[in-house]
């Protein structure tokens, strides 16, 4: 795959990374909504790390603890951002949908929290540094 295309996968995720940012100056803040953007931008991240290492398409799901697991084949220390896929995994679906999930201020925190860190995560910065 082009280079152009890892780069169109980061910028992808950065637009959702920066959505979430920007609701939370929202009144009330819509959390269901913060949390699922969190999830994107991460998926995006990975998908654009899958996209340069494999050279193919990435799967196409919404689960952020396989898409770590491929991840893994290329750099094993993706095992450093498992708890932060597993939680924004679940935030990748239900919270699209009323009343499928209730999503608290904290959970919302650790959503951020958790986005931040796949995004700052070396292996995913550093591509994206240099792409």
């Amino acid at each position: 795959m082009e280079l152009e295309y890892v780069t169109e996968w980061f910028k992808c995720g950065e637009m959702d990374f920066l959505t979430a940012e920007h609701l939370l100056t929202l009144h009330p803040q819509p959390l269901e909504i913060i949390c699922y953007h969190c999830q994107q931008a991460a998926e995006k991240y990975l998908k654009g790390y899958l996209v340069f290492e494999d050279k193919t398409e990435p799967p196409k799901t919404h689960d952020l603890v396989l898409l770590k697991i491929e991840c893994m084949k290329s750099v094993g220390r993706f095992d450093d951002i498992s708890r932060a896929c597993e939680v924004l995994t679940r935030y990748g679906v239900q919270p699209r949908y009323p009343n499928e999930m209730e999503i608290t201020e904290n959970d919302m925190q650790k959503a951020l929290e958790y986005v931040r860190q796949i995004r700052d995560f070396e292996p995913l910065m550093e591509l994206r540094r240099n792409v």
